[in-house]
C-alpha cells in the first residue's frame, strides 16, 4: 500500500487563538492567562464571537461561534472588536518568517492563521526536520507572543491530520503510516476527518460507512462508481496517502467557487433576498471568469432567522451547459429560490458554482449570438474592478436599501478593518 507513497518532511503550523493572540500582543496582555473575546459587532446583541481566548474558553465556555449576549457581565473579560489589517499584516509577517527557513514554493498559505510548510532538503542547512520545526515554533512565540501547534506528517495530509487530531492538544504531533490504524482508522464521526463535510458523511453512511476503518476497508470500485475521483481520494485518504504538493489545490477534482453572507438583518421579502442574490453571483462570476473557468452545479442555502420556523434550505441544480455568466447563475438561483423559499425571515444567503471545468471547453452556439457578447462584457467590468476598486462598477440593485456591495466594501474578510 506504501511503496508509491510520499514521504516528504511537511508541517502543518496554526497559530492557536489567532485573533485573540495578535489583540492580546498589542494591548500587552497574556493570551493564555486573560479572558479575551474578539465579538464582531459590538452593536448587534446577536454578534458571533470570531475568536476566544483559552481562558475565556475554560472559564466561561464561550468560544468561537458563540454570541455576544452570552457573553456574561464579569470584570475579568476584556472584549474587542475585529482589526482584520492587523490579523492580516501580522499574519504576513509570520509567512516572512517561514520564509527564512525554505523558498515561497515550499510554503502553502492555507488560511490567514494556518500555513503548510514543506522541510524536505532543509536538513543540511537546519538539521533534523523535526527540529526545525519545533524550533519554527518557538520563534512564532518568541517574536510574535502567539501560541501555534505543529502537525508534522510524510504528505500534506497527514500533517493536518497530526494537526488536528492531536497537535491542537498536546502543541506538537508527528505522524507516520505506521500510525494509521491506531491513530487515523478509529476516527468517527466521519465529518471530524479533514476533507470530509457532512453532506459527504451522510452518503457514506448511507452506504454503511460510518468510520475511517470503514472507509479504508469499503469497495474501492464502489466508492469511484458512488464519488468519482472523490470516491478514489478518500479510500486513499483513509490509508494517510496523499499525492499532494505545497502549493497545488489539496483536494484535486474539488475545486469550487462559493460565498457566503450573514446578513445584517432578517430579509423578510423575496424581493429583498434576490437583491442579495445577484449582488453575490456577481461575485462568484467573477472569480470563475479570473480562473478562466465555468461550472455546470449552481448551489443556493438559505437560513432563516432563528426566531422562524424552520432551518432553511439547500439545493443544487445541473444545467447542461456550463458557465461562468452572472445572469445565467443568477437564473437558476431564483428558480431555486422559486421552488424552495417557504416566505420566512432570511439571515444568511450561500452560493456555490461547482463541478468545474475550463472555460476553454465552452461551446459558441450559433443560436446564441449574445453568449460572447456576455462573456467580454463580464471580462470588462471585471477588470475595471481590479483596477478602480470593487465598487467602481456596481449594478443598481447595490444602491437599494437592501444591497450590501457599498458596505462590504468598506470590510476586509467581512469585518472591520
Amino acid at each position: 500500500m506504501y511503496e508509491n507513497a510520499p514521504e516528504r518532511s511537511i508541517i502543518c503550523i496554526d497559530m492557536r487563538s489567532f485573533y485573540a493572540s495578535c489583540i492580546a500582543s498589542v494591548e500587552n496582555l497574556n493570551v493564555m492567562e486573560v479572558p479575551i473575546a474578539i465579538v464582531g459587532n459590538f452593536q448587534q446583541k446577536g454578534s458571533v464571537v470570531l475568536a476566544a481566548s483559552p481562558p475565556m474558553k475554560k472559564r466561561f465556555n464561550i468560544r468561537t461561534g458563540s454570541r455576544l449576549y452570552e457573553i456574561p457581565p464579569h470584570p475579568d473579560i476584556r472584549l474587542f472588536e475585529p482589526r482584520m489589517s492587523l490579523f492580516i499584516r501580522i499574519s504576513m509577517e509570520i509567512t516572512r518568517l517561514f520564509n527564512e527557513f525554505v523558498p515561497k514554493e515550499a510554503i502553502h498559505v492555507y488560511s490567514v492563521d494556518e500555513s503548510f510548510i514543506d522541510l524536505t532538503g532543509t536538513e543540511k542547512l537546519w538539521g533534523p526536520p523535526e527540529e526545525t520545526a519545533k524550533y519554527i515554533q518557538q520563534l512564532v512565540y518568541n517574536q510574535f507572543e502567539i501560541p501555534c501547534a505543529v502537525g508534522f506528517g510524510p504528505n500534506m495530509l497527514m500533517a493536518k491530520l497530526a494537526l488536528d487530531i492531536e497537535a491542537k492538544k498536546t502543541g506538537f504531533a508527528k505522524w507516520t503510516y505506521n500510525d494509521v490504524p491506531e491513530k487515523l482508522w478509529p476516527i468517527m464521526p466521519l465529518s471530524t476527518m479533514w476533507g470530509i463535510g457532512s453532506r459527504t458523511e451522510r452518503t457514506l453512511n448511507h452506504m454503511g460507512i460510518y468510520s475511517v476503518y470503514d472507509l479504508a476497508h469499503a469497495d474501492l470500485a464502489l466508492l469511484e462508481k458512488r464519488f468519482g475521483v472523490l470516491g478514489n481520494q478518500l479510500y486513499y485518504h483513509a490509508w494517510g496517502i496523499d499525492h499532494s504538493t505545497v502549493g497545488a489545490p489539496i483536494m484535486q477534482g474539488q475545486i469550487s467557487f462559493g460565498k457566503g453572507q450573514m446578513l445584517m438583518r432578517d430579509y423578510r421579502s423575496r424581493k429583498e433576498i434576490l437583491v442579495v442574490l445577484l449582488e453575490m453571483c456577481e461575485d462568484v462570476a467573477r472569480r470563475a471568469r479570473e480562473a478562466k473557468k465555468i461550472g455546470r452545479t449552481i448551489s443556493l442555502g438559505l437560513s432563516y432567522s432563528k426566531d422562524a420556523f424552520g432551518a432553511g434550505f439547500h439545493r443544487s441544480r445541473t444545467i447542461d451547459e456550463p458557465t461562468n455568466d452572472t445572469m445565467k447563475i443568477f437564473e437558476v438561483c431564483k428558480q431555486l429560490l422559486d421552488e424552495f423559499y417557504a416566505e420566512r425571515p432570511a439571515r444568511k444567503v450561500t452560493i456555490t458554482l461547482s463541478n468545474i471545468e475550463s472555460e476553454y471547453s465552452m461551446q459558441l452556439s450559433l443560436f446564441d449570438e449574445m453568449r460572447w457578447r456576455n462573456r467580454k462584457l463580464g471580462e470588462t467590468m471585471d477588470r475595471l474592478r481590479t483596477k478602480y476598486g470593487t465598487t467602481a462598477i456596481l449594478r443598481a440593485v447595490s444602491y437599494t436599501e437592501a444591497g450590501t456591495a457599498l458596505t462590504r466594501a468598506k470590510l476586509v474578510g467581512g469585518h472591520k478593518q
